[in-house]
This record gives structure tokens, C-alpha cells and sequence, in this order.
């Protein structure tokens, strides 16, 4: 299956270079997308239903944490094995490595600058109430 590569949304091109922030601006992210917003989706799983942000896809070295790294805090549960930052001042969700695939973050849409999230419609929605790693035997 080939992925939902999308170049722009709305009025904004999103660039090979594109740059993220939560509410405050304590914490900015720089993403490297050359094909635009990858595979965005939401999941079902007990944290992501409550906070209800659309995740893209980047690969580990195309995101840096430009500013505000101080300000980043991590939050795990059940596996341990996801790790998701949020900023310690305004609370928003910027990113989390992915538990099924540790090379990959999601991105909150979100956040991209000058991206209305609510414009990507229909968006996937990911089946992490019955994710693959909680069958697998320990």
C-alpha cells in the first residue's frame, strides 16, 4: 500500500523543511519532509482517543528539536515502549516515537506551522486498542 503523501492544506505549502511549535512556542520543532505530511492518522488507543490530535510520520533524523528541549516531557504507559513529549508549559502533545516502528515519530499535525488539522479530512484511523506487540507472546 502505497502512503498519503499530502503537499499542502489549505493555504499552506508544506515544505521540505517545515517547521513546528506547541501552544507556547517553548518548544519548536524543524521536520524534514520532502513529500509533504506522511500517513496522517489518528489511533484508538486509550491516549491518543483522549487527546485527540492527527499523527504524520517522520522518520527519527528528520526531526529536531530546535527549541526547548528543557521544556519537553516524556509520558509512557502500558509497554513503555512509545515515548510521548509534550511541553512541560503549555501541555500540548508535539510528537511521539511510535511503538510499531521505534525508527519512526508521529508528529502532531497540529502543530506544523500554519496547518489547520481540521482540513485534512477523511483521516485514517489507526487500530491501537488491538495493536500487534500486545499478541505477541513474552
Amino acid at each position: 500500500m502505497s502512503a498519503t503523501r499530502i503537499r499542502s492544506v489549505g493555504g499552506t505549502t508544506i515544505g521540505p523543511i517545515h517547521r513546528a511549535t506547541c501552544h507556547c512556542g517553548a518548544v519548536e520543532l524543524e521536520l524534514r519532509l520532502p513529500h509533504g505530511i506522511v500517513d496522517p492518522q489518528r489511533c484508538d488507543c486509550s491516549l491518543c482517543r483522549r487527546r485527540g490530535a492527527i499523527a504524520a510520520t517522520v522518520p527519527l533524523p528528520d526531526l529536531r528539536v530546535v527549541r526547548g528541549h528543557a521544556a519537553l516531557r516524556l509520558y509512557q504507559f502500558h509497554t513503555r515502549t512509545a515515548k510521548h513529549y509534550f511541553c512541560s508549559v503549555c501541555g500540548v502533545y508535539t510528537h511521539h516515537q511510535r511503538r510499531s516502528d521505534p525508527n519512526e515519530y508521529g508528529v502532531n499535525v497540529g502543530c506544523l506551522e500554519g496547518v489547520d488539522p481540521l482540513l485534512l479530512d477523511p483521516v485514517l484511523v489507526s487500530d491501537g486498542v488491538h495493536h500487534p506487540s500486545d499478541s505477541q507472546p513474552e
